[in-house]
């Protein structure tokens, strides 16, 4: 069983910047893909960003070139970096975990990541 929690979020001007955080309970982080999502009312929760147990990484069209993730596996914690925050970036953003190995592309789905946390809130202003 894995536990995350989330931090960072807040309000910030467009071409901003802000770090989430989401840390994690349990010894195996290590062992765990680790996924950023996000979600706005009435929308699916979409993908933003994934990094391997290598630290190994890949990100949405959207968001590439403007957001970062990266792991310490020594704090159990995964970060994601933004910044060029757009007005579009708006949403609930939800860390995830899976100890499973899949394609690159089934990794971009919800159904891939068996533990989530609560999410913190993301708001840029224009």
């Amino acid at each position: 069983q894995v536990q995350l929690v989330e931090s960072g979020g807040g309000l910030v001007q467009a071409g901003g910047s802000l770090r989430l955080s989401c840390a994690a309970s349990g010894r195996t982080f290590s062992s765990h893909r680790m996924g950023w999502f996000r979600q706005v009312p009435g929308k699916e929760r979409e993908f933003v960003a994934l990094i391997n147990r290598d630290s190994g990484t890949y990100y949405a069209d959207s968001v590439k070139g403007r957001f970062i993730i990266s792991r310490d596996n020594a704090a159990n914690t995964v970060y994601l970096q933004m910044n060029s925050l757009k007005p579009e970036d708006t949403a609930l953003y939800y860390c995830a975990a899976t100890p499973r190995s899949s394609t690159i592309p089934y990794s971009t789905s919800t159904r891939a990541y068996e533990y989530w946390g609560q999410g913190t809130q993301v708001t840029v202003s224009s």
